[in-house]
């Protein structure tokens, strides 16, 4: 792959992205799905807010990996980038596991099975892989990822990726034009939804999505395609200023995607597997893979119009986010246990929690980055005194 110049405004969108994740799941504790704790107010009042990113947020995250992937693959030669990338990405995976990911399953446990016991205790539960934290065939896998899965599954995409690059040699680049020439007007809003459709209808009701990594062939299906499909596009200057032409058919289409979506989650269980909407269900599903690209297009469109340019904030920020990533879901999942007995209202608990997550997530950030031993355990690279100038 040749070096290409950085694409600033897709730095913005991955801070953007993760930042948008801290709202994501903190709405998660109130809404009526599946979590590790539940506010005792949870219920569906959010949840149309809450399908404005499900659909696409991570896949976007995956594209952007994929375009950072291929710069990378223009500076180093891939065994060299494979080695680099198992370290900023594995040494923190580990760490997580093993030190920030634990407290979620231990207060998922106190909360859904109202484990008695203290701390330490869990930790020794939770590090010898103790199966009996269950709810009828629902059990805790312990250790586990949780929300580091993204890392996980990363890994596996640039080793592979690097691994086909390394062997195409100039045709990857090859292909990468190819692309880049098929992708314009109607074509780049269409084509890449139709290996998302492809992807739904074939494997998603036989491989449900587990984020254990083996066997989660949707989720591969879907995430893999948009990493490559990023690392592919990198260098198509012309692709992304085609998403800047069309950003307000994709906006369009976005919006209108998702209220149809909105309506489709929002319906009762037994009037969606009725025989009345039972014919209608491969076109939401169609419509899910729809909004699932054209918001993608959408947000690089905007954002290859309107935040170009470097800065400092963006050089800040993009280190920091990782490790704010890392941190997260710990403290809200923390804070929110805590903050139970207060009773604040919904409303008024939500704010603070976001509010918190995000101070003590930059407070920690601030004390990682100038430590030199624990940088890669948070994915940072070795420290620089550049970095640390006063802002």
């Amino acid at each position: 792959m040749h070096h290409h110049q950085r694409l600033y405004f897709l730095d913005w969108i991955r801070i953007i992205a993760f930042l948008v994740l801290i709202l994501y799941h903190t709405g998660m504790y109130y809404v009526s799905w599946d979590w590790h704790v539940k506010s005792p107010a949870a219920g569906h009042a959010i949840e149309p807010l809450m399908i404005v990113s499900a659909p696409w947020r991570l896949g976007l995250l995956f594209m952007i990996s994929g375009v950072a992937t291929s710069f990378m693959l223009g500076k180093l030669k891939a065994p060299t980038l494979m080695a680099r990338r198992s370290w900023r990405l594995l040494v923190p995976l580990a760490f997580g596991m093993l030190v920030i990911v634990p407290p979620q399953s231990y207060f998922e446990v106190v909360e859904k099975v109202a484990y008695q016991g203290g701390y330490g205790d869990f930790l020794k539960l939770y590090m010898t892989s103790y199966p009996g934290f269950c709810r009828a065939n629902d059990c805790l896998a312990m250790p586990t990822w949780n929300h580091l899965w993204f890392v996980a599954y990363l890994w596996v995409y640039t080793m592979v990726f690097a691994a086909l690059a390394w062997l195409a040699g100039s045709r990857l680049a090859a292909l990468s034009h190819l692309v880049g020439r098929l992708l314009t007007g109607w074509k780049l809003v269409l084509l890449p939804v139709i290996a998302l459709v492809v992807a739904r209808f074939t494997l998603a009701e036989q491989y449900p999505s587990t984020h254990a990594l083996v066997g989660d062939w949707y989720n591969h299906a879907q995430y893999f395609y948009l990493f490559a499909l990023g690392a592919l596009l990198a260098g198509q200057q012309r692709v992304w200023q085609e998403a800047d032409r069309l950003r307000w058919t994709s906006l369009g289409l976005w919006l209108g995607s998702w209220a149809i979506l909105v309506v489709c989650y929002s319906m009762p269980h037994e009037l969606m597997h009725s025989p009345a909407v039972a014919p209608w269900r491969p076109l939401m599903g169609a419509i899910y893979c729809l909004n699932q690209w054209v918001a993608v297009l959408t947000v690089c469109g905007y954002a290859h119009r309107h935040v170009t340019g470097d800065s400092g904030a963006r050089r800040y920020l993009t280190e920091a986010v990782f490790p704010v990533y890392i941190l997260h879901q710990t403290l809200i999942v923390t804070m929110a246990h805590w903050l139970k007995p207060v009773q604040l209202a919904p409303l008024a608990e939500g704010a603070v929690l976001v509010t918190l997550t995000v101070t003590v997530s930059f407070a920690v950030f601030e004390l990682v980055r100038r430590v030199a031993l624990l940088r890669p355990l948070f994915g940072l690279g070795r420290i620089r005194q550049a970095t640390l100038a006063p802002r």
